[in-house]
């Protein structure tokens, strides 16, 4: 485990986006169980493809028009409860890290793992991300980011 100071920074690069950090299990059972609607889940982590590649995905993403009803983040290999649980909506899926999942009432209806974002652009992954948020969000859900 990396120490608190060194990966802050790593985790500010999406809570500044408004996504929101879950820390423990039942963080994360408290959003997505039973959860309706559109979440984003992201496995954040220390790797040169999260920085390089995933986290700047994200902030793209995040400035498109349509948007999940709720973002969140859990980060590997630090928050290791969390991590885990999140792991566990992830039905049909390996652990990996990073990784992006959109889940819809529950289910993954979109999931970015690390193969799919290690070698890639920044502007590639966030292509993909909007393309699953316009498929899978609704405008609603724009509008209830925005309120929220």
């Amino acid at each position: 485990m990396y120490p608190e100071q060194i990966v802050q920074p790593m985790r500010q690069e999406l809570t500044r986006l408004g996504i929101e950090e879950l820390r423990s299990a039942a963080e994360v059972d408290a959003k997505l169980h039973d959860m309706k609607g559109t979440a984003l889940v992201i496995v954040n982590s220390v790797c040169g493809c999260a920085a390089r590649n995933a986290r700047p995905a994200i902030a793209a993403a995040m400035a498109h028009a349509t948007k999940p009803d709720i973002s969140t983040t859990v980060f590997a290999g630090q928050d290791h409860e969390a991590t885990e649980r999140a792991r566990q909506y992830f039905t049909g899926y390996a652990p990996s890290s990073p990784s992006i999942a959109l889940m819809k009432d529950g289910d993954v209806v979109f999931m970015l793992e690390r193969y799919r974002i290690e070698g890639r652009s920044a502007q590639e992954i966030a292509a993909d991300l909007v393309q699953a948020f316009d498929t899978h969000c609704t405008s609603s859900s724009a509008t209830a980011t925005a309120t929220a």
